[in-house]
């Protein structure tokens, strides 16, 4: 069976105000909070995404999107494809909704995100990053039945991320530049789509991890890449096989370049959040502090985006490490 896609378009500033007063309920307003390092460092804000009820940002992309179903589609019930983030946001969303829901997952996605989303009573499928890949491109997996709610390249979804945007802006209204990391680019494409709306001399970056930048390399070829050398790392919730052309075609009019970081940048990211903010990060969430703190996004003010803080305790003690 085929889809028909809806054709991409802007996400309009009524349509993330519309979309605000609709997930209120479900997420938290999450703080914003000025990163303490003292002369010689930017003006560094973090926006702790880690503190929504999931732990993860997605929960708003999840609450509108499923708040938007049809009485139809809700009786199906809901499955999405996800490294954990977007399935707990997706089962958290459901299971208000009193909607039933499947998860594809990547199998190497965290003990502590598969055991939350069972918990949160969503039935799983576990499968390797590839074939979920395949998954997301296609939108179809066999034998998985409902309403697809795709954890990017979805409109509704993509509105809903956008609300952190207004948050944003109404807390640091002096910020030059916001930076987010990058998997598929809902993240991005949301917040960036309501700070080019409302303020669009602020710089919008995107960062990925070096063993996983397509967005970067379709950034210097003018064009959606796919990245060859993709190796998995312990940052599961960002940096893509490749960049999909609808996704390129959404992030390129709100997002002003693509910085690049290293695995051992985003690790002491981490280490410096949880030193010196008492945060706990996932390596997605570390990444857009580690762009920050390397100057390429200029002085500041700077927003770094803490997407989300799903990570087993011990393994965040064993990366942060010194």
């Amino acid at each position: 069976m085929t889809t028909t896609l809806e054709a991409v378009r802007r996400v309009e500033l009524a349509e993330i105000q519309e979309a605000r007063e609709r997930i209120a309920k479900t997420i938290v307003r999450t703080p914003l909070i000025r990163l303490e390092l003292g002369p010689g460092y930017p003006d560094i804000r973090l926006k702790l995404e880690n503190l929504q009820p999931i732990n993860a940002y997605k929960l708003r992309g999840a609450a509108n999107a499923v708040a938007m179903l049809s009485d139809s589609e809700r009786k199906r019930g809901v499955w999405t494809i996800s490294a954990g983030n977007a399935g707990q946001g997706v089962a958290y969303a459901a299971r208000q909704a009193s909607v039933p829901c499947t998860v594809v997952v990547i199998e190497t996605a965290p003990t502590s995100k598969i055991e939350r989303m069972k918990a949160l009573g969503a039935k799983l499928i576990l499968v390797p990053h590839e074939i979920a890949w395949k998954a997301l491109e296609e939108r179809s997996f066999p034998g998985v039945e409902g309403t697809f709610v795709h954890p990017f390249d979805d409109h509704n979804f993509i509105t809903g991320h956008a609300t952190m945007g207004l948050e944003i802006l109404e807390d640091a209204p002096d910020i030059a530049a916001v930076i987010a990391s990058i998997g598929g680019g809902g993240l991005i494409t949301g917040v960036g789509s309501a700070i080019k709306a409302l303020r669009p001399e602020i710089k919008v970056w995107g960062v990925e991890p070096e063993t996983a930048a397509p967005a970067a390399l379709s950034f210097a070829r003018g064009s959606p890449q796919v990245f060859e050398n993709w190796k998995a790392s312990f940052v599961d919730g960002a940096g893509g096989r490749s960049v999909f052309p609808r996704m390129w075609e959404r992030m390129t009019p709100v997002v002003d370049g693509y910085l690049v970081v290293s695995l051992e940048e985003t690790k002491k990211a981490m280490r410096l959040m949880a030193e010196k903010a008492r945060v706990i990060s996932e390596g997605a969430g570390a990444m857009p502090l580690a762009a920050a703190l390397n100057g390429k996004a200029g002085q500041g003010p700077i927003v770094a985006i803490v997407s989300g803080g799903n990570l087993d305790l011990k393994a965040f003690c064993e990366l942060i490490e010194v």
